[in-house]
């Protein structure tokens, strides 16, 4: 399991609510290109944001779907991108009162990505995920709720 972790000069429901807007993704998951449907009540556990990965013309059309969540606290995305593979990406917010830490676990659970040794994956996926949520500091440190 890969972790990485960033403080953000935002509240965590401030944190939360990017989060929680499934058409934000693909302005803070780094490999994320567009958004094509964010499900009825999401982030309720069982609904999708479905979105494609890449860049033209080689997008991939795949979902995101969550596993589990506790608003301002945690959310939990078995994200897909096929023909890669799939995994389980794990967002944790601890409030701080005007800050709040975001951890970001992730593991791959199938697919031929789970055949990369793991110090390789992670590499990757620590590379990845801090920009990621670089991102989504940027997006909450900039919303007004």
């Amino acid at each position: 399991m890969t972790v990485v972790s960033r403080e953000i000069a935002a509240p965590a429901d401030q944190v939360f609510a990017v989060l929680a807007d499934g058409w934000t993704y693909a302005g803070w998951v780094v490999g994320a290109s567009r958004i094509r449907r964010v499900d009825d009540g999401f982030p309720e556990p069982g609904t999708k944001i479905h979105h494609s990965v890449g860049t033209w013309p080689m997008l991939i059309d795949d979902t995101t779907s969550v596993v589990a969540c506790d608003p301002g606290r945690r959310l939990e995305l078995r994200v897909r991108a096929w023909p890669l593979g799939e995994g389980v990406v794990r967002l944790t917010l601890e409030d701080n009162g005007a800050t709040t830490t975001v951890e970001m676990e992730e593991h791959t659970v199938s697919g031929p990505a789970k055949l990369l040794p793991k110090p390789v994956e992670s590499v990757g996926l620590q590379a990845r995920n801090r920009e990621s949520l670089r991102r989504l500091a940027f997006l909450a440190e900039g919303r007004h709720l």
